[in-house]
């Protein structure tokens, strides 16, 4: 069990997706995306496997979590700088978790 304090470590915001472009060097179908977290953080870049649900025209303009205060992982050509997150479907695909509505970027989630 973690406490509220482990729980605070974590630093999800909200960004928007301003790229989306097939990773045709990833092992499993993915995307790169460049995500804008406003100002404060500004647009960094991930990568996911998210290609059974969206296409990158569809994903531009999507507001999307993320945990923004993991150290940046290498993955084949691309530096994750951030992990987008989402949830598996009935078949385990993800699915994008985002606010339901416009929020400002860079907002924190707690």
């Amino acid at each position: 069990m973690i406490t509220y304090e482990d729980f605070q470590k974590i630093d999800i915001r909200v960004g928007r997706i301003v790229e989306a472009e097939p990773f045709p060097e990833a092992r499993k179908p993915a995307f790169k995306l460049r995500v804008d977290f406003g100002a404060e953080i500004g647009v960094k870049r991930s990568s996911a496997q998210i290609t059974k649900h969206y296409t990158p025209e569809a994903l531009i303009g999507r507001q999307v979590l993320a945990v923004v205060n993991f150290p940046p992982r290498q993955i084949g050509p691309v530096r994750s700088e951030v992990l987008v997150l989402g949830l598996p479907d009935e078949t385990g695909e993800v699915v994008l978790i985002g606010p339901g509505q416009d929020v400002p970027l860079g907002g924190r989630m707690f």
